[in-house]
C-alpha cells in the first residue's frame, strides 16, 4: 500500500527512521540518534508473524479490560498524542474516538503521531486512518532513540515496548518524559514478566500458546522495576493501575 502522502522519505545515514506522512501539522527536523543494544530477536519486520498476530489481537483475553482502563486516563483537552508501537492502529483509534465524544467547545483537532517499523503494520494503519490527515504515520525503529517530534499530551503504547532489552526500555521511558506536557500523562498497557516459571505457563495457556510458540521476540520485565524506573526518571502518581496475569497498565504523569 502506498503511504498518504503518495512516497516513502527515507532519511540518508539512518536505517532506523523514515517518515511515510508529510503533513503541515508535524514540521519535523529529525537528527540520527543511534542506541547500540545487543543483537536480539525480532520477528516483526515478518508479514507472516504480524498476520498471525493480527488474527489472534481481538480474542487476547482481558486485552478490552486493559484498553478501557487506558482510556480513563487520556486527558479531555488532549490535543497531540503520541503512539509508540502502534501496530495497526488499534489502540490510537480508540483514543481519537474517546476525545472525539468529548463536548464541541473541547473538540478541536486531536493530531497524533503513530510509530513503527514492521512493514505489515506500517501498511495496515496506514489503512486503518487512510481518511484522518491529523495522523502522520512514522517509521521508526524504537531499538533507536526517538527523533524530535515536539510535545504531547499523551504518550501511549501497547504491546510494544517489551520487545525492547532492558537497557532500551529504561532510555526510552526517559524520552518519552521528556516529551510530554507539563500534567501529560504515559499510559504503557505491556507485558510483563510473572515472578515464577508456574505463572508465565499458565499466562501462556490463557491466552492460547506454550512455551513453545510463544514470541522469542519478547524480552520481559517485571513490573516492580518499570514502576521504579518511571519514578526516579521523574514521573509522578505511578502505579500499574490494571492488571492480569502478565498483563498491566502502567501509569505515571509529568508535573
Amino acid at each position: 500500500m502506498t503511504p498518504k502522502s503518495g512516497r516513502t522519505n527515507a532519511l540518508e545515514n539512518n536505517p532506523a527512521i523514515s517518515i511515510r506522512v508529510e503533513s503541515t501539522l508535524f514540521p519535523y527536523t529529525f537528527l540520527r540518534h543511534k542506541y547500540d543494544c545487543e543483537a536480539a530477536i525480532n520477528l516483526w519486520p515478518s508479514p507472516d508473524h504480524v498476520r498471525d498476530y493480527l488474527g489472534r489481537a481481538d480474542s487476547i483475553a482481558h486485552r478490552t479490560e486493559g484498553e478501557s482502563a487506558l482510556l480513563e486516563f487520556i486527558p479531555s483537552h488532549a490535543r497531540r498524542i503520541l503512539d509508540l508501537g502502534t501496530g495497526d492502529g488499534r489502540l490510537l483509534a480508540l483514543v481519537k474516538t474517546k476525545l472525539g465524544t468529548r463536548e464541541p467547545a473541547r473538540n478541536a483537532v486531536v493530531e497524533a503521531i503513530a510509530i513503527d517499523f514492521s512493514p505489515a503494520m506500517l501498511e495496515a494503519v496506514d489503512k486503518r486512518f487512510a481518511e484522518d490527515s491529523a495522523v502522520a504515520i512514522v517509521t521508526h525503529n524504537l531499538d533507536y532513540s526517538l527523533p524530535p517530534l515536539g510535545k504531547f499530551d499523551a504518550v501511549i503504547s501497547s504491546f510494544a515496548i517489551h520487545h525492547l532489552v532492558h537497557e532500551r526500555k529504561r532510555a526510552l521511558y526517559a524520552e518519552i518524559h521528556g516529551l510530554l506536557s507539563p500534567a501529560g500523562v504515559f499510559c504503557n498497557l505491556e507485558h510483563v514478566a510473572s515472578p515464577t516459571l508456574r505463572l508465565h505457563e499458565e499466562f501462556l495457556h490463557g491466552i492460547g500458546y506454550t512455551p513453545e510458540t510463544e514470541d522469542p521476540s519478547n524480552k520481559l520485565l517485571d513490573m516492580e522495576t518499570q514502576l521504579q524506573w518511571l519514578r526516579e526518571i521523574g514521573f509522578i502518581d505511578v502505579d500499574c493501575t490494571w492488571k492480569w496475569r502478565e498483563l498491566a497498565l502502567l501509569v505515571g504523569r509529568r508535573e
